[in-house]
C-alpha cells in the first residue's frame, strides 16, 4: 500500500540530502514543529516535490463529545451555502536544492504507522537522504523569558555523540511514543541518521510561540550551516516576550511563580556550567571542591 500512497511530483537533483520533519498534532505545542518547518519553506521559497495521500492514515470519525471529535475531522469552508474548500490532512515534501535540503510538513498519522513510515523511507531512498531531523516540543518548566531547553533522541550512537558535543542534552523519557519516535527507531536499519529535537516550552502559554520557533530554527541553521535572515522572526519573538511579560505582571501570583521558574532555570544552567568548569580544572590537575 505504501508505494501507492506516496507521490513524487518532481525530481530535483539532490544527493546526500537532509530531511527536516515537522508534524502537527502531538509534540507540536506552541506550533514549534510546524512553525519552524513552515518558516524554512517560506524563507527558502521551497518548491513542493512530493506528498503522501491521507486515506487510511487518519481517524475522521471519533466517538465522544464534539469538542474532541472535531479535532480529527477534515476542515471545510462554506460561504453562503456553497462549499468552497474541503481540506483533508496534508503531508507534503518540499526541496531546497542549493542546500541539499528537503522539508516535510504533515499531520501525525493516527493509523498504519508502518505503512506511513514506509512512504517516508521510500521517499528518502529516492532522494538519497542520509540524515533526518525532526523538531517538536513539550510543555515544561521553562520561563518565557529564557531560551527553551532542547534535548534529543536518536537510535545511532555516533549521531548521539555528535549531537551531545554540540551542546544538546540527551533525552530521558518513559511514556507514550510519538510517530517520530517510531521513525527514529527504524532509521538506523534504513542506513539513515535521525534525531528528534525536542524544545521544552513554557507550560503556561498557549498558541503559537515565536520565541521557541526562533530557537528551533536557529538550532537547525547551526546544525546544517544554513544561511538565514532571522531578523524579522527575532523582532516578533521580542514583541511576543514583552507582551507576555506585561500580561504576567497583572497577575501577582503568576508573576511570583515565573520568578521561581527563572531562578530554577538559571541555577540548573549555572550548575551545568560549573560541571564543565570542574571537568576542565580536573583535566589541569586541579580540584574545584
Amino acid at each position: 500500500m505504501s508505494s501507492k500512497k506516496l507521490h513524487i511530483e518532481s525530481h530535483p537533483v539532490i544527493k546526500n540530502s537532509t530531511l527536516i520533519i515537522g508534524f502537527s498534532g502531538w509534540m507540536d505545542g506552541g506550533e514549534v514543529s510546524t512553525g519552524a518547518v513552515n518558516y524554512l519553506v517560506d524563507n527558502f521559497d521551497a518548491q513542493e516535490c512530493g506528498s503522501i495521500e491521507p486515506e487510511d492514515f487518519y481517524i475522521y470519525s471519533f466517538p465522544g463529545d464534539m469538542e474532541i471529535s472535531e479535532l480529527f475531522r477534515p476542515f471545510v469552508k462554506i460561504e453562503n451555502g456553497i462549499i468552497k474548500t474541503y481540506e483533508p490532512p496534508e503531508s507534503k515534501f518540499f526541496f531546497v536544492p542549493e542546500n541539499n535540503l528537503i522539508l516535510f510538513t504533515g499531520k501525525e498519522p493516527n493509523l498504519s504507522w508502518i505503512d506511513y513510515a514506509d512512504c517516508m523511507f521510500s521517499f528518502c531512498k529516492h532522494f538519497s537522504v542520509s540524515r533526518i531531523y525532526s523538531i517538536g516540543s513539550v510543555a515544561g518548566l521553562t520561563p518565557h523569558t529564557r531560551e527553551p531547553r532542547i534535548s534529543f533522541s536518536t537510535s545511532d550512537q555516533n549521531f548521539r555523540d555528535f549531537l551531545q558535543n554540540t551542546g544538546l542534552r540527551p533525552s530521558n523519557y518513559d511514556g507514550p511514543a510519538s510517530f517520530v519516535t517510531y521513525l527514529t527507531s527504524r532509521a538506523a536499519s534504513e542506513n539513515i541518521k535521525m534525531a528528534g529535537l525536542i524544545a521544552e516550552i513554557p507550560a503556561y502559554i498557549e498558541g503559537y510561540n515565536p520565541r521557541c520557533v526562533e530557537t528551533s530554527v536557529r538550532l537547525l541553521a547551526r546544525l546544517l550551516d544554513l544561511k538565514l535572515d532571522l531578523e524579522e522572526l527575532q523582532t516578533i519573538s521580542e514583541q511576543f516576550e514583552h507582551k507576555i511579560t506585561e500580561l504576567v505582571q497583572e497577575q501577582n501570583e503568576l508573576a511570583e511563580k515565573i520568578k521561581e521558574l527563572e531562578r530554577d532555570y538559571d541555577r540548573e544552567a549555572f550548575d551545568r556550567e560549573m560541571g564543565n568548569l570542574k571537568n576542565w580544572l580536573r583535566q589541569q590537575g586541579l580540584r574545584a571542591d
